[in-house]
């Protein structure tokens, strides 16, 4: 390992810390000791043992790795929970009114409210709470780990102990139940031999083995060496005792090879092995089999994506990668069956158009049928027909044919009757004759109700005057005199409307002719006219 010193060395020295570090590495040589007498380990980098300049290290150390700024402060202490300091034996001015303690107030008081508080009663004071403050650091005020008592997980753990003891308690009465409900089946009919009891009782006595003991086959007890020290701790082994290591599988030299670094073996070890009969091929099959080749292509075509311009990286979005891959994916098969629904368009899918006739299908069998000159079937079974899951031939309500044999109108019916009902009874040949009568008088009825309708005699319509009489047919209007009623009319209005020139002396003529009428019609204002407004 290379120390701190920056002094220059000679070819000699330099070459003498290179042997004195690769000796450190094997374990020839003792390790390292920094300035607080611990090993240093030799399989640490240089970039990470050698500090900074700045620092002026004189001895090799790991100080300016740790944490060596702390501030003094700072402390992993948490909040003495449920401590209690000092109980008085009676009330304090200024403590809480309802438990009587002196480091709170009645608001804040955690105890159940008394019905009368401690104020009054002056008896069962609560003691005071033991208040502490801590400065935390940034880190400390967001540890949500921060204060707890990690020995309160060993409950947790032993319910859960509780619970698998329990399991194989059960199981065992379980075993042992069915194991004596056999021996006493076969004692009873006499006739287990004294290998058969031999086998039961080794059973039994395996039944009765502690399973504990059966359970712990993957945890081994060793003592785990540090520079630091050593401690005896449990290590599972992963893998199952039964199975043979990748590398036991072939001890040929010339065979796959197999690193022990990384526990890797590429190639099949057994290539010349039946394929059925291998359980290991070799670690590139799982590399192009099931989910790493899903991944494979993933990358590449993140790669081809980023080739072409798009914004996009597998390490640094990888959801938006594979969100963007099920995309392509997508509208690449949009684009396949578009294609070949064109392609079928053009030059049509002789598969689907080209279908072999019914009876091609159902009429050949391999099956070989005799028959005699009378048509009789002499060797073999005559062809059954296929039946259908419906009902046929059934006939109800006294029909003599089904229902749907008769067709009429857009309807069914049955044939014999020729009635369009479902659940209709059969009336028979009387049936249809009374319809057919119905439906002539229906016709005959319908006949003479549109002769009565075409016979009627029109209804004269009357002609009427403008100012709602009746017109005598020899009524002329004379225009001359209609246009002299007009403007008598308008006079007559503008006297109306304006009564302060109204003379004193006013003639009024009594006389109303059919002019002086239709004038009025003409000039009357009708309140429902929408154009009333614009008449004058």
């Amino acid at each position: 390992m290379a120390t701190a010193s920056v002094a220059f060395k000679s070819r000699e020295d330099h070459r003498k810390q290179l042997e004195l570090e690769e000796a450190r590495k094997a374990g020839l040589a003792p390790a390292e000791l920094d300035e607080d007498g611990k090993e240093i380990n030799p399989h640490i980098p240089q970039y990470m043992s050698s500090a900074p300049w700045y620092l002026n290290a004189e001895r090799p150390s790991l100080k300016h790795q740790r944490k060596w700024k702390s501030d003094p402060n700072y402390t992993k202490a948490w909040y003495d929970r449920g401590a209690k300091i000092f109980q008085a034996d009676k009330y304090r001015k200024g403590s809480c009114e309802n438990c009587g303690a002196m480091t709170h107030d009645a608001k804040t008081c955690m105890e159940r409210p008394r019905k009368k508080g401690a104020k009054w009663t002056d008896m069962h004071i609560a003691p005071d709470e033991k208040i502490e403050t801590f400065e935390l650091d940034y880190d400390g005020k967001r540890d949500r780990w921060n204060g707890y008592d990690a020995a309160t997980y060993a409950r947790v753990i032993e319910r859960y102990e509780a619970r698998d003891e329990a399991r194989r308690k059960y199981l065992k009465e379980q075993q042992l139940k069915k194991l004596e409900e056999k021996n006493n089946k076969q004692n009873g009919e006499g006739e287990v031999s004294d290998e058969e009891e031999d086998d039961d009782d080794l059973k039994v006595d395996e039944a009765k083995v502690d399973e504990s003991k059966q359970m712990d086959f993957a945890k081994v007890e060793k003592r785990v060496r540090t520079t630091g020290g050593g401690s005896t701790g449990t290590v599972r082994n992963l893998r199952i005792r039964e199975d043979t290591a990748k590398y036991l599988l072939n001890l040929d030299v010339n065979s796959a090879h197999y690193d022990p670094k990384t526990r890797s073996m590429r190639e099949d070890p057994l290539p010349d092995a039946d394929p059925n009969e291998k359980f290991y091929l070799g670690d590139n099959q799982y590399r192009v089999s099931g989910q790493a080749l899903e991944f494979k292509q993933l990358n590449i075509h993140s790669w081809e994506a980023f080739d072409k311009g798009q914004d996009i990286h597998m390490q640094a979005a990888p959801s938006q990668a594979e969100l963007l891959f099920k995309n392509y994916k997508v509208i690449k098969e949009k684009l396949k069956s578009r294609m070949k629904d064109t392609i079928m368009d053009k030059y049509g899918n002789a598969a689907a158009d080209e279908e072999l006739p019914r009876e091609l299908l159902l009429g050949q069998s391999e099956r070989q049928v005799e028959y005699d000159r009378a048509g009789r079937i002499i060797k073999g079974q005559e062809t059954a027909l296929p039946k259908s899951k419906y009902e046929e031939d059934v006939y109800i309500n006294n029909h003599t044919s089904v229902w749907g044999s008769w067709w009429k109108d857009h309807q069914w019916g049955y044939k014999c009757c020729k009635q369009m009902i479902r659940n209709s009874y059969c009336t028979g040949t009387a049936g249809i004759e009374a319809a057919e009568a119905s439906t002539d008088l229906m016709k005959t009825n319908i006949a003479r109700k549109a002769a009565t309708e075409e016979a009627r005699a029109p209804v004269e319509e009357k002609r009427l005057a403008t100012w709602g009489t009746d017109v005598p047919d020899d009524l002329v209007l004379d225009q001359k005199k209609l246009a002299d009623a007009l403007k008598k009319e308008d006079e007559r209005k503008k006297e109306v409307r304006d009564e302060r020139k109204r003379k004193y002396n006013v003639k009024w003529n009594d006389e109303v002719t059919a002019e002086d009428m239709e004038a009025y019609r003409m000039k009357k204002i009708h309140h429902d006219d929408p154009m009333k407004d614009f008449m004058h």
